[in-house]
């Protein structure tokens, strides 16, 4: 067996062409190569999967019915395979109970540093909480100066009403001869103690009164014990001519009685009912009915004003919002915007005022009716409650949001918990610090020696992990931060610190573009990331296109020469002077320069038209004013947690689908918008799949399918059967094979072994039913189209002009070698964003759209990016606007207008540091991405020195 490199032979998998490849073991090894080329169906579908197989494969039987298994890859044999680990972009958990904490195992360790040398307080009056044994009582007793006086006192009432009398009766049973009531004292049997049974009282037995001098020990303690005991685990000694001082042998506090429990890991987990708030079970947010969202503050209430009830039939609600105008003397036609505030109060809460009004119901009848109005969000939570109906559930959470729950204030645990500090901050306060915070906080913490003792181990492994996580460029992310708001990209990076903290050794690491959604500016922390994974003993293969990482690289791998069916062969391979020597190598063409993505000759001057988006505060947004040019290519940049997807996704984007759309989600903080009259739609462009299942693919998705069934429908076999344009979707029956409902395959579940994909039997895996395959259209049938190329398509169908354009438009985009049949599930991030690129090209332009994208050259060539550049200019070309976020360079310097956010990320971002063309930003010194933009714009000027 090979030690030192991993051999592969006769690799197939989905377009790879029967290679055969060695890869240096304990190396950085680089894949690169056009989109579409067999990157990932070498790293991925090839070596992770062989290396995850024969792992699952060594485990026994019932083991692997619970692990996710993967089907052999089409390859003869790979040799010196280690345990594989991928670490992708598309395993980003949606569970609200992730967070960067628990992801990173970062909280796992911080809930046992709190337990094991927290200080707790009481949540009440916040005074510190200890548990003291006798001995130790008596200690701090003798420790008082001698001939000190002191009363030790048993708290029996502590803040209850009632008159108490069997307290005292049996306090005076018992042998005790005076009592401190409500702070004075008395003499139990000999005066008499009347107290008011409507007012708390305060009782506390003196057990006994001692002056501390030399040999009184043994006496001090069994009245510490005595006292103990009658006060429920709590003592107070009241020291004469000073303080009165308190203590406890349990977790309780002395003044209020507030008892804890033993501090434990557990109860600093939100995911445990021992630790998690009870009012929103750990989450930290609740569901709650919205205003914004049950009101249209710009229409009155007999125009729709109150969207729940928008399109009821009810003839009851018009009529009781009538005789509620009439009560509070309020108009139903002017906007609700414009009404009082104690208006809207009683719209939304109701009153008590009863309202008497004559109703009419549906038969005519009219009757004098009395009630109260419940209020419009009383009435949304009643119906909710009530209803066992779904369909009902789902309609009024349209009304609703999430809202920090009133009791934690959106912290998640108890608030005995989180009154708990170490160094002074409970464990809610340390997460949410970001990473470097955090790290800074640990660094300095102040310990005693006890304290210190214990925590050196927990610290070590908690630090190790922050600086991970800052070494990969995520320092501006907080341990609080919901794991389903991270990006892919974010995600991947976060998985990659966990595994560095893991410490193995020997494995083979693959990732997926790990530099997606990192700023130039990171970009070599990352690195030496990766080059420290390959140091300590383990082969790292990164699937990458970012020229830095190339460069960086112990081997490169050249995959191409072009995608798809032009591609799965490898052009180049060896280290990085090889690859710069092969002249069939497209990727040394870029990186020797011999091609490149030129700048722009002339940029696109605004013309005058602007989106201003104005007092944006939203997370770390500083209230910004943002003016947007219209009818440019605009790029967004900045580092890493700056505030770009907060300014354009949250805030920007939601208030334009929600102004053109009606769409619910929520935007941003900002005081206005303006400008929207300039336009009249927006389309979100981004990577998520074109459909979540096998049947939907390209020529759907595209609507070429459309004009492809109808040219069937109208050959003339297919008319004289009487057969529609339905009769050749695959989704329907009629024209569908029913044995396989459409799918072409068949799923056998296999158990304990991956499920088997067979074609169906009946129509041989092509989808349709024999009748149907029956029609041809110039020697074709329906599944022969679906299984041709773009490329292929467009040769056959070229007569037919509708068909031609659209066809065209995803050959112009970099897309001619995919199948028109593709199912949608096989298509990477970027061939779903191009596929719909293409849609929007394909469609009669108005110059009115604006079009946005966030970071679209996720896992594309430079050849690539230089294709998506044609296209959105096009697009631009059309007087359309097209926004970008954007950290590549390529796609910075060809823009018309930059907009870049910082000056860093988290906390210390979320402000304008400069704007303009991209020579413009290049001569602003506080802008990173300037600092990087001189480079490419001006390489031959002296550069302006940003400290990074």
């Amino acid at each position: 067996m090979a030690r030192d490199k991993i051999i592969i032979k006769g690799a197939r998998e989905h377009n790879l062409k029967n290679i055969n490849l060695e890869i240096p073991r304990d190396k950085l090894v680089v894949i690169t190569g056009l989109s579409g080329s067999g990157k990932s169906s070498l790293a991925f579908d090839t070596i992770y999967a062989e290396g995850q197989r024969r792992y699952v494969e060594s485990l026994s039987a019932y083991a692997r019915q619970f692990l996710g298994q993967m089907e052999k890859p089409r390859v003869e044999y790979i040799e010196g395979l280690s345990p594989a680990i991928s670490i992708d972009q598309k395993t980003t958990s949606k569970n609200p109970r992730s967070t960067v904490g628990t992801v990173t195992e970062i909280y796992d360790y911080l809930r046992l540093l709190y337990a094991r040398i927290g200080i707790p307080h009481c949540p009440e009056c916040g005074q510190e909480i200890s548990s003291q044994t006798v001995d130790e009582i008596v200690d701090q007793l003798l420790d008082l100066s001698e001939k000190t006086r002191i009363q030790i006192l048993a708290p029996v009432v502590r803040g209850r009403k009632g008159e108490h009398q069997k307290v005292l009766t049996r306090a005076l049973r018992d042998g005790f001869v005076r009592a401190r009531v409500d702070g004075e004292t008395m003499m139990l049997g000999e005066e008499e103690i009347d107290l008011d049974k409507n007012f708390k009282h305060d009782i506390e037995i003196i057990v006994d009164r001692i002056v501390i001098k030399a040999g009184i020990r043994e006496r001090l303690a069994d009245s510490v014990e005595t006292a103990l005991e009658k006060g429920d685990g709590l003592i107070i000694v009241d020291v004469i001519d000073g303080e009165e001082l308190s203590f406890s042998e349990k977790f309780a506090c002395p003044d209020c009685g507030i008892s804890l429990e033993e501090l434990s890991p557990r109860a600093f987990s939100f995911n445990s009912p021992y630790g998690a708030c009870p009012n929103c079970d750990g989450l930290g947010i609740k569901k709650e009915f919205d205003p914004d969202l049950i009101l249209d503050w710009d229409r009155p209430i007999n125009d729709g004003g109150i969207i729940p009830w928008k399109n009821s039939s009810s003839r009851y609600y018009p009529q009781l919002l009538k005789a509620l105008a009439k009560e509070y003397g309020f108009s139903l036609s002017a906007p609700l915007g414009e009404l009082a505030e104690e208006i809207i109060e009683v719209i939304l809460y109701g009153s008590d005022q009863v309202l008497s009004f004559p109703y009419t119901n549906r038969y005519g009848r009219t009757r004098q009716h009395d009630t109260v109005f419940e209020g419009i969000i009383s009435n949304l939570k009643r119906r909710f409650s009530e209803t066992d109906s779904n369909y009902i559930h789902q309609k009024m959470e349209s009304f609703m949001n999430d809202r920090p729950c009133n009791v934690c204030q959106g912290k998640r645990l108890k608030p005995e918990v989180l009154a708990v500090t170490v160094g002074g901050i409970s464990i809610a306060s340390f997460t949410s610090f970001n990473i470097k915070e955090a790290y800074n906080f640990l660094d300095e913490i102040d310990l005693d020696q006890r304290s210190s003792y214990i925590a050196q181990e927990i610290l070590k492994e908690i630090k190790d992990r922050l600086k991970f996580l800052i070494n990969v460029g995520l320092d501006y992310l907080t341990l609080d931060r919901a794991a389903g708001t991270l990006s892919g990209g974010e995600a991947q990076r976060i998985r990659l610190a966990t595994q560095i903290g893991s410490g193995l050794v020997g494995v083979l690491y693959i990732l997926d573009e790990p530099s997606i959604g990192l700023h130039q500016r990171d970009n070599n922390r990352l690195i030496n990331t990766l080059q420290h994974i390959r140091d300590v003993g383990n082969t790292v293969i990164v699937v990458e296109h970012d020229e830095d990482t190339i460069r960086s690289a112990d081997h490169i791998i050249d995959v191409g020469p072009g995608a798809g069916k032009h591609g799965g062969e490898i052009v180049a391979e060896g280290s990085l002077d090889d690859i710069l020597a092969n002249k069939g190598s497209l990727t040394a063409r870029f990186l020797s320069g011999r091609d490149e993505i030129p700048i722009p000759e002339e940029r696109y001057q605004p013309n005058g038209k602007y989106l201003e988006i104005k007092g944006a505060s939203q997370h770390n947004l500083k209230g910004i004013d943002v003016k947007i040019p219209l009818g440019t290519l605009t790029c967004v940049t900045g580092v890493s947690g700056s505030g770009k997807s907060t300014l354009i996704n949250n805030t920007l984007k939601r208030r334009l689908m929600q102004h053109f759309y009606d769409s619910t989600p929520r935007p941003g903080k900002h005081d206005s918008i303006e400008g929207l009259e300039y336009l009249d739609k927006v389309i979100n462009i981004d990577q998520s799949p074109i459909g979540r299942t096998p049947r939907s693919n390209p020529a759907t998705y595209t609507k070429v399918f459309d004009y492809i069934r109808k040219i069937f429908a109208q050959t003339q076999e297919a008319r004289s059967r009487g057969y529609k344009k339905g009769r050749f979707s695959f989704n329907v029956k009629g024209g569908r094979c029913e044995a396989c409902k459409g799918d072409g395959i068949i799923q056998i579940e296999m158990h304990f072994l991956p499920d088997v994909y067979v074609p169906c039997e009946v129509c041989g895996g092509k989808r349709y039913n024999r009748e149907t395959l029956e029609i041809k259209y110039k020697g074709k049938t329906i599944a022969d189209i679906l299984a041709m190329t773009v490329e292929e398509a467009l040769e056959f169908f070229e007569n037919i002009e509708p068909l031609k354009r659209r066809l065209q438009t995803i050959s112009d985009v970099g897309l001619s070698y995919i199948r028109l049949g593709q199912p949608a599930t096989t298509l990477s991030g970027g061939e779903a964003q191009r596929i719909k690129i293409a849609t929007e090209l394909g469609k009669r332009s108005t110059g009115k759209t604006l079009y946005i994208l966030d970071e679209p050259t996720t896992g594309l060539h430079f050849a690539d990016v230089k294709k998506l550049l044609e296209v959105l200019h096009r697009l631009r070309e059309g007087g359309n606007s097209v926004i970008v976020i954007e950290h590549n360079l390529d796609v910075i310097k060809a823009a018309d207008y930059i907009i870049d956010l910082g000056p860093e990320g988290g906390d210390r971002g979320g402000e304008v540091i400069a704007c303009g063309s991209p020579e413009e930003v290049a001569r602003v010194k506080e802008s990173y991405t300037g600092h990087f933009l001189q480079k490419v714009l001006f390489p031959d000027k002296e550069k302006v020195i940003v400290n990074s």
